[in-house]
C-alpha cells in the first residue's frame, strides 16, 4: 500500500461525521482528503477555495462565500473544520508556525501566527505533518500560534481534534487531554513514532491506520492523476 494513499484516507477521516460545515484543508494531501470525504461518506461537506467560492469535489462552482462572510458567520460559530500545518506541536496541542528560537531573538522567522488563534478557539482544528520528527513534536512550542488545551479550556468551540502525519495519527483524548497515538500507518511500528516524538505518547490502544478501499483508491487516482501526493509522502 502506498503511504501517501493511507495519509489521504486518514485526512479524509478527519471530516467523518462533520456534516454540513466548511472544510478548510491547507496542504495538498489534506485537500485530497477533504475532496475524497465529500465524494464518499460526507456528501454535505462544503469545500471552499479559500477566497470567495464554494466548490464541488471536482472544482465545479457551487456557491458564493466571500472571506468576510466566513469570518463573520462561519468561523466564530463552530461551523468550520480547518486542517493546518505545523512547524511545532507540543504535548498540550499548541501549534507554532511563527518562529523558532527565543522570542526576543528567534533563529528562524516563519509565517507568523496568521489565523491560528482564531481557528483553534472558534472551531475544530486538525493538523497535517508530512515529516514526523522530534523537531516538530516538541515538549513546548517556541511560540503559540494555535491554542492548545491548557490555554483553550472553557472556550465553547475549542477542539484540537487530530494530527495526521506520514507515520500515524495522534489525538489529545487522554486523561486531561494527554496526547495519544491512535494508529500507525501500515509498515510503521509504534517504536518508530515514539522515537520521533519528544513528548510521551499514550500507546495503550494503538491500531493500524485503515487502508483506502478500492473505490477510494480509484477516486484518489482521479483526483491526483499525476501522483503529486507521492512527492509529499514517499512510500
Amino acid at each position: 500500500m502506498i503511504r501517501a494513499d493511507v495519509a489521504v484516507a486518514a485526512c479524509a477521516d478527519l471530516f467523518r461525521g462533520d456534516g454540513e460545515i466548511v472544510a478548510s484543508p491547507m496542504g495538498y494531501i489534506p485537500a485530497l482528503g477533504a475532496r475524497l470525504a465529500r465524494l464518499t461518506f460526507e456528501p454535505d461537506l462544503l469545500l471552499s477555495d479559500g477566497e470567495a467560492y464554494l466548490l464541488d469535489a471536482d472544482g465545479t462552482l457551487e456557491g458564493w462565500q466571500p472571506f468576510r462572510k466566513v469570518l463573520d458567520t462561519v468561523v466564530p460559530r463552530g461551523k468550520r473544520h480547518v486542517v493546518m500545518g505545523a512547524n511545532q506541536i507540543d504535548r498540550h496541542g499548541n501549534q507554532n508556525i511563527s518562529a523558532i528560537g527565543a522570542h526576543a531573538r528567534p533563529t528562524r522567522q516563519l509565517l507568523g501566527v496568521r489565523g491560528g488563534p482564531g481557528n483553534t478557539v472558534n472551531h475544530r482544528t486538525s493538523y497535517w505533518v508530512p515529516r514526523h520528527s522530534t523537531r516538530v513534536f516538541v515538549d513546548q512550542v517556541d511560540v503559540v500560534s494555535g491554542v492548545g488545551y491548557e490555554r483553550g479550556a472553557g472556550q465553547q468551540f475549542h477542539d484540537v481534534y487530530r494530527v495526521v502525519t506520514n507515520l500515524g495519527v495522534i489525538d489529545f483524548g487522554g486523561t486531561e487531554h494527554a496526547p495519544r497515538l491512535l494508529s500507525v500507518h501500515p509498515g510503521v511500528s509504534v517504536e518508530v513514532v515514539v522515537a520521533a516524538t519528544s513528548f510521551e505518547l499514550d500507546v495503550s490502544n494503538v491500531t493500524e491506520t485503515r487502508t483506502p478501499t478500492d473505490e477510494e483508491l480509484k477516486l484518489i487516482d482521479s483526483l491526483d492523476p499525476k501522483s503529486l501526493r507521492d512527492k509529499e509522502v514517499p512510500s
